[in-house]
């Protein structure tokens, strides 16, 4: 197993890691892996867009209701031509099966994790 570096608080509270709704998500016909476009509720810091390679364990419909875990400070990342502006959190598994991250109970959006 390959050591990472490691970081302080500090570093950790820099990232605005927090909990939205997702309201719409569809297929991303034109990214080159298989994606949804996703759009995220986080309450008061407003809606954000992302792509996300979830595919092999979710549904377009099964989508909308489900509460994420995303990171919110990182600038926006092209992605053919959609701009994704928050990076949801999951963990991946064998054949690169990403399982999103989310509370085991309902929490308002916008509360931060951390």
């Amino acid at each position: 197993m390959q050591e990472e570096p490691t970081i302080n608080w500090s570093d950790f509270t820099k990232i605005e890691m927090r909990v939205g709704t997702i309201i719409h998500a569809e297929v991303f016909k034109e990214a080159h892996k298989p994606a949804y476009k996703l759009t995220i509720d986080f309450g008061e810091f407003g809606h954000y867009r992302s792509s996300a390679q979830i595919t092999k364990l979710y549904s377009v419909e099964s989508l909308p209701g489900k509460q994420v875990v995303a990171v919110l400070n990182f600038p926006p990342k092209q992605i053919s031509n959609f701009f994704s502006e928050c990076l949801v959190l999951g963990t991946v598994g064998d054949g690169n099966t990403i399982t999103l991250l989310s509370p085991e109970q309902p929490v308002p959006n916008g509360l931060r994790v951390g």
